[in-house]
């Protein structure tokens, strides 16, 4: 738009103070410039769509060409895959706390309140960490060991949470080239049995199930990766949080002992 501004205005000032070409000339000036500002504007919005459409033209193409059967189930490992992986990626960021922060609230508390103080202290705080340390508080009446029993099976408990349903990103991961190299298997036979089939050796015949082989494996592998490296970041996100509960766990005990000597 402002190229045609720019052209409208220039053009304007000609007409108005023009005092060498007629009023013919100033008209064919003005079709040319027209004329050739829309062909420029319909080449470059061609090209763009070009552009922006071309990839994924491409990609349904080939999707499509890869067959409805095995590049469907690929598909449906990849939104099964991720769909988990985002919902567990979520639940562990939310599951992390400061277990420092944590320690020095609970043993201020346990200082100025006692125990229910610091149960109150960790029910108002998120995450696995503060759900150990108010079990190993709800039992120090019990004496230190049911304490330290209770903060390792409760541990326990909170490290099967952590770790719930990312088995299936694992089998998701070896699913995909499984299914693809499935599909690369049946689209070689589809090859050889039309070869048996019309007696002769033409590239032609092989052509099509060699190229449907050769697209699943692709996809299957492609799917493979991407829930890969979601799932090397969960893993990664889990140890992490069951280190800090570890060390946060001896860090109640101190505080229990520190606690109970007083």
């Amino acid at each position: 738009m402002k190229r045609l501004f720019s052209i409208l205005t220039i053009l304007a000032i000609m007409a108005v103070g023009n005092t060498t070409l007629t009023a013919a000339n100033s008209s064919d000036i003005f079709t040319e410039a027209a004329v050739n500002f829309v062909q420029d504007d319909v080449d470059a919005s061609g090209e763009e769509a070009e552009e922006s459409v071309g990839f994924h033209q491409e990609l349904k193409k080939r999707f499509i060409e890869g067959g409805p059967g095995f590049m469907g189930i690929v598909l449906l490992c990849l939104i099964l895959g991720l769909a988990i992986a985002f919902e567990r990626i979520i639940y562990l960021n939310l599951a992390t706390t400061n277990s420092k922060k944590l320690a020095e609230s609970v043993e201020e508390a346990m200082k100025s309140g006692g125990a229910e103080a610091a149960k109150e202290v960790c029910r108002n705080t998120s995450g696995p960490i503060a759900s150990i340390y108010y079990q190993g508080i709800d039992r120090m009446d019990e004496g230190i060991e049911a304490s330290e029993k209770a903060v390792v099976a409760y541990g326990g408990v909170q490290m099967g949470q952590l770790e719930k349903n990312v088995s299936w990103v694992s089998l998701f991961i070896a699913l995909a080239p499984m299914l693809g190299f499935m599909g690369t298997v049946i689209g070689m036979i589809q090859a050889f049995d039309k070869i048996e089939a019309a007696g002769d050796m033409q590239p032609s015949l092989v052509a099509g199930g060699i190229k449907v082989a050769l697209l699943t494996t692709v996809f299957g592998l492609i799917v493979a990766i991407i829930l890969q490296v979601f799932y090397n970041y969960i893993i990664a996100k889990i140890d992490s949080i069951v280190n800090d509960m570890e060390d946060a766990s001896i860090t109640l005990i101190d505080i229990l002992v520190a606690h109970k000597n007083k």
